[in-house]
């Protein structure tokens, strides 16, 4: 499926709205500006795109074994992934991140639904 320019915006805007609500409710999530919560969606969004589609190839088995759950294992090694690479963004430790991955993905839902993503 082809994302044009638009769609991309507007999935980056998704994603800010939703670190930054997370980041409201989980007190293990932090910003240190607003600029780096943009930029820390920015390169989520890049890091959803790319590596998290070829981690799920890679650990398919094993998705298959737990019967999807692993996916939340990923979603949250992404979001630190994130988190080790900008600087100012931190995720306190695993179980935040697990947290936070799932209340990310229930809001990029909602709110992409919402847009009509």
């Amino acid at each position: 499926m082809y994302l044009g320019l638009p769609s991309l915006l507007l999935r980056w805007a998704v994603t800010t709205l939703s670190l930054w609500v997370t980041s409201a409710i989980l007190p293990g999530i932090a910003f240190s500006g607003v600029q780096i919560l943009f930029l820390s969606a920015l390169l989520l969004s890049l890091v959803n795109l790319v590596i998290r589609p070829l981690a799920i190839l890679l650990t398919l088995p094993l998705t298959i074994l737990t019967f999807g759950l692993f996916l939340l294992v990923i979603n949250a090694l992404m979001l630190l992934l994130v988190a080790r690479i900008v600087p100012g963004f931190h995720v306190q430790n695993f179980g935040t991140a697990l947290i936070a991955s799932l209340v990310i993905a229930v809001f990029n839902l909602l709110l992409g639904l919402a847009a009509g993503l």
